[in-house]
């Protein structure tokens, strides 16, 4: 019998979008001024592009460990994480905003 080649991890449209939790990952939740966040930490070998931090501005540069968070209060989509350095998360309540580089 001949083998079908269907594409594998495929959903349909109709599957509802996976939530970003789970992963082999060290993951937490975290209580701030800012509000409750759900926090996962990366290893340096996980990390393959380039991602920008928002407490420093700086780029995270593949082979780096870092943090990606996104908020507790529901599942969050991709465009609800952030990728931060370490140092850059745990000091976002004692530093002023940054601006935005050009």
């Amino acid at each position: 019998m001949p083998r079908k080649n269907r594409p594998r991890g495929r959903r349909s449209s109709v599957d509802p979008p996976r939530p970003l939790s789970g992963g082999i990952s060290t993951q937490r939740t975290e209580s701030g001024p800012d509000g409750d966040w759900i926090v996962r930490s990366v290893s340096g070998s996980q990390t393959t592009k380039a991602y920008r931090c928002p407490g420093c501005d700086h780029e995270i540069n593949p082979g780096t460990p870092h943090v990606v968070t996104w908020p507790a209060e529901d599942y969050g989509t991709v465009e609800d994480r952030r990728h931060w350095h370490r140092g850059c998360w745990d000091a976002r309540g004692r530093r002023g905003p940054t601006s935005r580089r050009r």
